[in-house]
Parts: C-alpha cells; structure tokens; sequence
C-alpha cells in the first residue's frame, strides 16, 4: 500500500489525491496540498520506489496506476485526481482503466506519449557519489554539484535523501531499469469521457500543440492551460498561480 499524507477531512466536494513526478515525493506537495485543504481533503501519495511507499521490482504505469486504484478504493473514493509528470501520466492510465475512481481530471504538464529524452542521467549521478561521510543535506550539494549544473535541481533531488541512513528514498536500480516505460505511455484503446484539464508551464515543450489530437482522442472533454514564466516544474515555479488554476478550475 502507498504511503500517504492526509491533509484536511472530507467535505461536501470531492477530494483531491495529488500523484507527483519522477524522483520526487508527497512531501513535495506540502505547501500546495495544505492551501487546497482549505476546502476538502487532499491526499498526497509517494509512489511505488519513491519516499515511504514501497520498493518494487517493476515501474509501469500499468503498476503505478494499480497503485493509485488500491489508493482510493481505501479512501472510499472516487477523488479528483491531480498527477505531475509521471505521476500524470500514472494518473491519466488510472482514468482510462478505472474511470469510476476519477471525478475530474488534472494533469500537470505532461502528455500521454513517449519522450525522447531520458532522466537517467540523474540517476547515474545520484549512484556516484559516495553519502559515508554527510551529516546533513547539504553535505551532499557539493559531491553533486559536478554532475548536474542546476542548483534548484540538486535541492529537489536533496529532499530525497534519507541523512540518518545514508541512503535515497529512490528505487534507483528499478528506476534505471525501467527508464523505457517511464518515458513512454501504454497503448490504450480507450478513453476517459470525465472532465479533464492539462496544466501546462508557458515555457515547457512537453504538452505540444502537435499532441492535441491524441489527448483529445484519449479525454475528448480535456481543455487547456498555461501558466505564464513556468517551466515543467510549473508547481514548484509559480505556486501561487499553480493553485489558483486548480482551486479556480476544481470550483
């Protein structure tokens, strides 16, 4: 079963279970799920090789969405669903296979097709440093900083260390394993007729206008946004305005 943080209880509207990206975790998702808690409850789950859930021999998104089914079938769902990255497109498989556990649909800046780029590279990176001798997190910002040339990327990947063990919260054997999968989308000849928006940074070239007839074949009711100066990790970027699309479009 995945690991959970809960925030608010249920309402009279439908709660929201946020699914997060590659390498990162439901702590991730703490200001943003707090600030929609406001209004209904919102469930941020770590998943499978990732944070506090379980470690697994395989990463899907056949498995992730098995995963976010037993997820709300334990909340007593259906739920809103909000999935960034790979977690949308963990969240869009979920929709298309047990559409009776997804009230409306948010997907935040990624797109049901295969990639060409890969993110093994962080993983290689994560393996090569030597964590016997930290202490804290930011021991380890140097032993990373010549191998990715993003600062705000090594703070991301940072919260995923484990200081007291010396270790990542990261399947990264399995991940690095099934990078193919991650980066490409099951072929699904169905479609998810529930309401659907896909989030999208400005700045970002994942959702391209080329993938609309696809999406549109796949969530024939999705719509479209952007939000202006943001990248792909639009909710990390422009928070405030992350929020207000979601709180704005879930009303």
């Amino acid at each position: 079963m995945l690991s959970m943080i809960e925030h608010g209880t249920r309402t009279d509207k439908p709660g929201l279970l946020i699914a997060h990206g590659l390498y990162g975790s439901a702590r991730n998702w703490g200001v943003i799920a707090k600030r929609l808690s406001d209004e209904r409850q919102v469930v941020a789950i770590d998943n499978r090789n990732h944070g506090s859930s379980p470690w697994e021999e395989t990463h899907s998104y056949e498995d992730l969405a098995g995963d976010l089914a037993m997820a709300l079938e334990r909340l007593d769902g259906p739920f809103d669903v909000l999935g960034h990255s790979m977690g949308g497109k963990a969240s869009m498989v979920l929709a298309l296979t047990r559409p009776e556990l997804v009230n409306r649909l948010i997907v935040a800046d990624i797109a049901p097709v295969t990639y060409s780029h890969s993110q093994i590279q962080y993983i290689k990176a994560m393996k090569a440093i030597d964590l016997s001798g930290i202490e804290r997190r930011a021991d380890a910002a140097p032993l990373l900083e010549p191998h990715i040339d993003d600062r705000q990327l090594i703070s991301f990947f940072l919260q995923s260390l484990d200081v007291k063990n010396r270790r990542w919260t990261l399947n990264l054997d399995v991940l690095e394993k099934d990078m193919a999968y991650i980066m490409g989308f099951p072929d699904i000849s169905s479609s998810y007729d529930g309401k659907t928006l896909f989030l999208s940074g400005a700045n970002s070239d994942y959702v391209k206008r080329e993938y609309r007839p696809h999406i549109k074949e796949l969530f024939p009711k999705a719509q479209f946004l952007k939000i202006p100066g943001a990248g792909h990790w639009l909710h990390a970027e422009k928070p405030r305005e992350f929020e207000a699309a979601v709180r704005a479009w879930l009303g």
